[in-house]
């Protein structure tokens, strides 16, 4: 009998690669957003999880609206979805003996320093968001159920709004592009991390010592400014028509573009562990971005 795998989330740039890179390991159940998937019942949600019986259940929900999470009527949904959900869905996989693996950020971290932050060092979150991932991440610790908490940064996908796309339709309508360049932090494509969930599952589940929280990120490391500089020219370099002149592109501090949330500066994420432990060699950030910019650019 082909294993069960429970995917919530599956309407999100991340939920989309995973009902790919998991279909070779079995049979995936994956409930739309008229069937709770977006987790509006967290008892539903829990019922759901018992009567599925699945032997993974993967958890790609989330409430990623940053600045809007700072709103006093959007605190408590944030909570509920980034820390309540996964909380109730360990409690299930701590009784049925699944694995749960669920997605954190690196907004958990005060963003200090130049130093990639590990899998021990503390959260210290500034924002709503960050605070509710870091919940979350230490409710599904502390229930005792077998899990693995892959913890990412800057993700995309090529489904979908992205920054690659925002980027590119702001420089073929502006002659001049202000773009934070004091946030440091690695691109990190949905596929990406979609294939490296699947190789995690399938070895865990064979060695259940290898459970637990893992930083998972691209290689290298860049600024927005930077991300977007190297959009930029590849469009310019495939001949797109753009508004935009060579040295219209202008970085900023994040002082200078506030934001209701507090964006961490340093989102450089250590992944010796990842790496230690399941053998991954993980692409430079460019890699995927070129993927990307392979798909949405002419040829």
């Amino acid at each position: 009998m082909a294993m069960k795998i429970l995917l919530l989330g599956k309407n999100g740039q991340l939920g989309w690669e995973l009902q790919r890179a998991l279909a070779p390991l079995g049979e995936i159940v994956a409930p739309g957003r008229d069937e709770g998937g977006d987790l509006e019942h967290i008892g539903d949600l829990t019922d759901m999880a018992y009567a599925c019986e699945a032997q993974v259940i993967v958890n790609a929900a989330a409430y990623t609206a940053v600045d809007r999470a700072e709103e006093p009527g959007e605190q408590e949904r944030c909570m509920d979805v980034n820390a309540g959900a996964p909380a109730a869905l360990a409690m299930v996989a701590r009784e049925t003996g699944a694995l749960l693996v669920h997605y954190s950020s690196d907004y958990v971290f005060d963003g200090s320093g130049e130093t990639p932050w590990s899998e021990e060092a503390a959260p210290g979150a500034e924002s709503v968001y960050g605070e509710s991932k870091a919940a979350g991440d230490f409710s599904i610790e502390t229930t005792g159920c077998a899990h693995l908490i892959l913890r990412t940064s800057w993700v995309y996908g090529a489904r979908g709004g992205n920054f690659a796309r925002t980027m590119l339709r702001l420089a073929q309508e502006r002659e001049a592009l202000k773009v934070v360049a004091d946030q440091i932090g690695a691109p990190t494509g949905a596929d990406l991390l979609a294939d490296v969930t699947a190789h995690m599952i399938r070895h865990t589940l064979v060695n259940p010592n290898l459970t637990g929280l893992y930083h998972v990120a691209a290689a290298g490391e860049t600024s927005w400014h930077g991300y977007a500089q190297h959009v930029i020219e590849a469009a310019r370099a495939r001949g797109v028509p753009l508004r935009l002149p060579p040295d219209g592109l202008q970085a900023i501090t994040t002082a200078e573009y506030p934001t209701p949330a507090v964006r961490p500066l340093n989102s450089r994420l250590s992944t010796e562990k990842l790496r230690r432990s399941f053998g991954l060699h993980l692409p430079h950030w460019t890699v995927g971005v070129n993927r990307l910019l392979d798909e949405i650019l002419p040829r």
